[in-house]
């Protein structure tokens, strides 16, 4: 897997429900390395702190492979890398192929997948067609949100190299699989929230979602 853009976003005001309010998801290429930090990307603003940044989201990668099934649906967007609000764009990511709890090293950094991408309204806003929301539940794209375990600058043309497998944990693809046509499965969701390397957040979510299934844990 290789690095083929490194995205950084400052603060752009959009309009949500007639309230203005500040997104960092208009992110786009940058001719220079990206520092990946324990709880963000250094130069890249995260205004809502309750849903992006911190621990178990330090940084957010997005498969360049996928952008042909994005362009071909909504050809009208404007389609610069970093569209998803990815820091980085990376060629060969293959969601059912990677487990959370995965380590990788990245550049000079070392980082540990945590959970799949959650979308929300602010895609949809980007995109200029709130549909892309729905699309992207139902597609098997999430994407990659990791944890920084060694800090360290990333530039294009780096490498993503695994270190550890964990290939005892669900991959990717499964847990948000969890979110949508699987949300029922309580022997799934019993396995995703037993993941010790899960975001908490993501964690707490699949905890929801398992007692709206029957579970009473």
């Amino acid at each position: 897997m290789k690095v083929v853009s490194t995205n950084i976003g400052q603060a752009v005001e959009i309009v949500w429900r007639g309230k203005k309010e500040l997104t960092g998801m208009y992110k786009y290429p940058v001719d220079e390395p990206i520092l990946l930090g324990k709880e963000d990307v250094a130069k890249d603003d995260v205004m809502d702190r309750k849903y992006h940044g911190g621990l178990d989201k330090a940084c957010y990668l997005y498969s360049h492979d996928h952008y042909k099934w994005w362009k071909a649906r909504y050809p009208e967007a404007d389609w610069d890398l970093g569209f998803f609000g990815e820091n980085l764009t990376v060629e060969g990511i293959d969601e059912s192929q990677i487990r959370i709890g995965a380590v990788y090293r990245l550049g000079d950094a070392i980082v540990q997948v945590t959970q799949p991408r959650q979308p929300c309204y602010k895609l949809g806003i980007r995109a200029g067609n709130p549909q892309i929301v729905a699309d992207f539940w139902n597609a098997p794209y999430p994407g990659v949100y990791v944890r920084v375990l060694q800090e360290g600058a990333v530039k294009t043309g780096d490498t993503m190299q695994l270190l550890e497998p964990a290939t005892a944990n669900m991959t990717l693809t499964e847990v948000f699989s969890l979110f949508t046509h699987e949300r029922r499965n309580i022997e799934k969701l019993q396995r995703a929230v037993a993941i010790p390397e899960m975001a908490a957040s993501c964690r707490k979510d699949l905890t929801k979602r398992l007692r709206q299934a029957g579970d009473p844990l």
